[in-house]
């Protein structure tokens, strides 16, 4: 029985596992659009959207800059180092706290889309795209 097992074990271990999702998540945030197998794609969501959380909660603050109290600099810190958990580059950090954290502050959920694209050829897999929402680069600029 599967009784409190949440989540797709994919045929691989949990450090294997917690590594492809940050991974995952980083290139999201990275690109706004990545394609992945639909499995992967369905699964990403939980992790994306909960790492997004982090720049979305002090969006407000980051705006005020300088203008933070030393408390609100402590809220910012601890979120930062959060999501840096996940995310792996400075540039995709950055990218988190600077512009889709404003992006997504009024919306209360939802961040990410999935769009089932293809079958690939090799092995019959369906692919998805998993984007965000409003901030995916338009599909004339797509690979």
């Amino acid at each position: 029985m599967r009784h409190g097992n949440i989540g797709r074990k994919l045929n691989r271990n949990a450090s294997h596992r917690d590594a492809l999702w940050a991974n995952l998540v980083t290139a999201l945030v990275t690109h706004g659009r990545i394609e992945t197998t639909e499995a992967k794609a369905k699964e990403l969501r939980r992790f994306a959207d909960d790492t997004l959380k982090w720049g979305i909660d002090v969006a407000d603050l980051v705006a005020k800059g300088d203008k933070a109290t030393p408390a609100e600099r402590a809220k910012i810190i601890h979120h930062k180092r959060m999501a840096r958990k996940i995310i792996k580059t400075r540039d995709a950090l950055a990218r988190l706290f600077t512009e889709i954290g404003p992006h997504f502050a009024k919306r209360p959920g939802g961040f990410t889309r999935v769009l089932k694209t293809r079958i690939r050829k090799g092995d019959a897999a369906p692919m998805a795209f998993v984007e965000l929402v409003g901030l995916a680069p338009s599909f004339a600029k797509a690979e």
